[in-house]
């Protein structure tokens, strides 16, 4: 993913250790420690040298804590200015050397989508943490199980999707819920509609998600002024309480979520360069690009920064294919950054690559360059 930078590599015998650990700098890094046969040992560290000196250093006494010094014989190491930098790092180096082991190894832990089950003849929606390759919707990815799972119970009340998970089998029958009752619900289990207009029903939520809740916002905003037009000002209030709490349900399922096909946006985080910043694009879901944008002032005729992100933004390579797996984990390793307490940058989202918004991007990277150096 990012691994076009060769690491620094030292290569020594059993007598020559302590000189490779001396040649290391105490920064931070991410590293593999080689064994003359055999894995590798794979980390990341604030501090490499003194990580070294206590994998590698010799030792006198037992001790429980892991020891490399006697089968060691190489160590690479790549430096990172961030902590995303490093995630994404320590992702690429895990998939490459422990592919059937890595999502253990990195502790990788999914995220939550709300997701909105097209291939079903009467399609519901669930909380996962996986994504699919069905005829399914995927909106996220949001904060957190309880978020996902109160936007997902606040969303539907404005629409009459059922709510159960069971494998319907309509019939006249069929004892329903209480949410039928309650006028939430189609009841397709009671064949009270067709599957065409329980299918219009469903298009109405994937529209509702796909355009991250603006269908619903505008139509009750509409509603409310044509009552006002129309001096019915107790139909106007209740609808401007509904486009209130709407508002409030939108806010549940935080900043990053959307339709995963139209993921799009670019981290800007410090550079490894302290006069630098780097900038990591991520389109369609998948982390596509890093590159170190430096902002040393040049001599003779500088170039735009605009246009230089332009530049920048052409040469990100074409788009690849890639297993759900692999799109599932980049989601991961972003909602792992931008939900956490350490996020050590700013998002930049857009809709579509065509639609970069290099005005906010130029904003965020003087706003990450002077967090770096207040002066």
């Amino acid at each position: 993913m990012i691994l076009s930078t060769p690491p620094v590599t030292h290569e020594f015998d059993e007598t020559q250790v302590d000189r490779a650990v001396a040649a290391c700098p105490n920064v931070p890094a991410v590293f593999l420690v080689w064994p003359g046969e055999g894995a590798p040992y794979l980390a990341r560290t604030a501090l490499l040298h003194r990580r070294l000196i206590r994998l590698l250093a010799p030792r006198s006494h037992a001790s429980k804590l892991l020891y490399l010094r006697p089968v060691a014989r190489r160590i690479e190491y790549w430096t990172y200015g961030s902590r995303l930098e490093s995630s994404l790092l320590l992702y690429s180096l895990a998939r490459r050397h422990f592919p059937e082991d890595y999502a253990r190894i990195l502790k990788l832990r999914q995220p939550s989508y709300v997701k909105l089950i097209l291939s079903n003849p009467f399609p519901r929606t669930q909380i996962t943490t996986r994504l699919s390759g069905s005829d399914s919707l995927h909106y996220g990815p949001l904060p957190s199980r309880a978020a996902a799972e109160n936007f997902e119970n606040g969303f539907l009340d404005f629409f009459q999707l059922r709510r159960c998970q069971e494998d319907l089998q309509p019939s006249p029958d069929h004892p329903g819920c209480v949410y039928g009752e309650m006028n939430k619900c189609l009841r397709p289990c009671q064949q009270i509609v067709t599957v065409e207009e329980y299918a219009s029903e469903a298009q109405r939520v994937a529209a509702f998600l796909r355009s991250g809740g603006e269908t619903l916002v505008d139509s009750i905003r509409a509603a409310r002024d044509r009552w006002s037009e129309e001096l019915e000002f107790e139909e106007a209030a209740r609808m401007h309480k509904r486009l209130e709490k709407a508002a409030a349900i939108l806010q549940l399922r935080g900043e990053l979520a959307t339709g995963i096909q139209r993921l799009c946006g670019i981290a800007v985080t410090p550079a490894v360069d302290y006069d630098a910043v780097a900038l990591w694009f991520l389109l369609e879901g998948v982390w596509r690009y890093g590159a170190t944008l430096s902002l040393r002032v040049e001599e003779g005729r500088p170039v735009p920064l605009d246009r230089r992100l332009k530049e920048l933004a052409a040469a990100i390579p074409p788009a690849a294919r890639i297993p759900i797996r692999e799109r599932q984990d980049h989601l991961s390793l972003l909602a792992a950054w931008f939900y956490s307490s350490w996020r050590d940058g700013e998002w930049v989202p857009f809709l579509e690559p065509s639609a970069i918004p290099y005005r906010k991007l130029v904003n965020a990277i003087h706003r990450v360059a002077r967090a770096r150096n207040p002066t």
